[in-house]
């Protein structure tokens, strides 16, 4: 009898037991009631939280944009130069932007020194990742430091062949513009690190323009012709030196060097020009300019006996 009664108080004991569990783990319909309740609530202040984290955007994104342009008068008041100013604006709008994006972070409760925390430990993995741009931001900096080229320079940068008219020096990337418009953007990290050819950098440019002439050609007098293109030609600099001169005794002629100087935009007007007028001048003047020629010689084989 006393079996049976131990029996039945241990399994009254663990029906309370599991009674008791079940009150735990599943909430009160109460709790549920207040949860519904309260609901809308909460969902109406996410909303407005959620608007008012969209319009602090917007009015920060107008913001940045007035900020970057009373840079740009104050620097241009400065004469500052168009590289130096295209860079610090791309600089100032992506640190403005980083700033606004901490503050709408903190605005929903997430801690900026936790999130900077973050970073600072995960420095080493995001400086892997990003060795690339950090390399073309130090490229950028060292460019508008030491000055290579600047904005409307014709460059042509020697490890890839690229060339064109800088257009824009921005904090990563420098874009050029082909004489076809074609745009050509190049890591800042890669030009500071390789030889440039700064075409545009002097004021004047030379011209040398090579003319053959026969060998039975008066050769002073087709010296005398081309001497008057260049001294009858609007665009080429009479204070610069201007000569024809003998440049060699090739197989079928005589080459002639003609050379001369050009304001950078005339250079290539001027060229083209110089180049069919001294071709007009000879043939004025009656002197040939030859054709490729070839002496053939034939020996005649001697009979057989």
């Amino acid at each position: 009898m006393m079996i049976a009664l131990s029996e039945g108080g241990k399994l009254q004991q663990v029906a309370s037991e599991a009674i008791e569990i079940l009150a735990v783990d599943v909430p009160s319909p109460s709790i549920i009631q207040g949860f519904l309740e309260t609901l809308p609530e909460r969902a109406f202040g996410l909303g407005v939280r959620v608007l008012f984290a969209i319009v602090c955007f917007l009015i920060g994104v107008q913001l940045i944009k007035l900020i970057r342009r009373i840079i740009k008068r104050s620097m241009k008041r400065a004469s500052a130069e168009v590289g130096v100013m295209q860079f610090v604006d791309s600089f100032v709008k992506a640190a403005l932007y980083v700033v606004m994006i901490f503050f709408l972070a903190s605005y929903f409760g997430v801690d900026a020194a936790s999130i900077v925390a973050l970073l600072g430990s995960a420095g080493v993995a995001i400086g892997l990742a990003v060795q690339g741009s950090l390399s073309n931001l130090a490229g950028g900096v060292l460019i508008l430091l030491l000055k290579p080229f600047v904005v409307g320079d014709y460059i042509v940068e020697s490890a890839t062949g690229k060339e064109g008219t800088v257009k824009e020096i921005q904090i990563f990337y420098t874009k050029l513009i082909t004489p076809d418009n074609k745009t050509i953007v190049l890591p800042n990290g890669n030009l500071a690190n390789t030889s440039i050819v700064n075409v545009t950098a002097a004021q004047n440019r030379r011209v040398d323009v090579i003319v053959s002439i026969s060998y039975s050609a008066d050769l002073k007098k087709a010296k005398e012709v081309l001497l008057q293109v260049l001294e009858e030609d609007p665009a080429v600099r009479k204070d610069k030196e201007m000569i024809v001169f003998v440049d060699e005794l090739a197989a079928s002629g005589v080459n002639l060097g003609v050379r001369c100087w050009f304001d950078n935009e005339d250079y290539w007007t001027g060229k083209w020009r110089v180049t069919e007028n001294c071709k007009l001048a000879l043939d004025q003047a009656g002197i040939e300019i030859p054709f490729n020629q070839l002496d053939v010689h034939l020996r005649e084989k001697a009979e057989k006996k």
